[in-house]
């Protein structure tokens, strides 16, 4: 199992469209990729529910784990999405 904590830099956090687009991007990996705040715990990323229960504001520290064949293409992919600001430009 790899582990990466990403800092979420966006204005708005993970809200309901980030949240869709990082679990629309998770399902493209047959790894097992799942993320929590701080010491909470684990949530299916691929599932935009859970990742908008985890209320992730700006600056969240967020932690990701993926287990599987592409486990470390997941991280990376997830890695640059987040960075980017989920596509949003801030």
């Amino acid at each position: 199992m790899l582990q990466q904590t990403l800092e979420i830099i966006n204005k708005r956090g993970l809200h309901a469209r980030a949240a869709a687009k990082l679990a629309s991007l998770a399902s493209k990996f047959k790894a097992q990729v799942q993320v929590r705040v701080g010491e909470g715990n684990w949530v299916d990323a691929k599932s935009v529910m859970s990742l908008m229960l985890l209320a992730a504001g700006q600056g969240t520290q967020l932690q990701v784990s993926a287990d599987g064949a592409d486990a470390q293409h997941a991280l990376d992919e997830i890695s640059t999405l987040v960075t980017d600001y989920f596509g949003e430009g801030e």
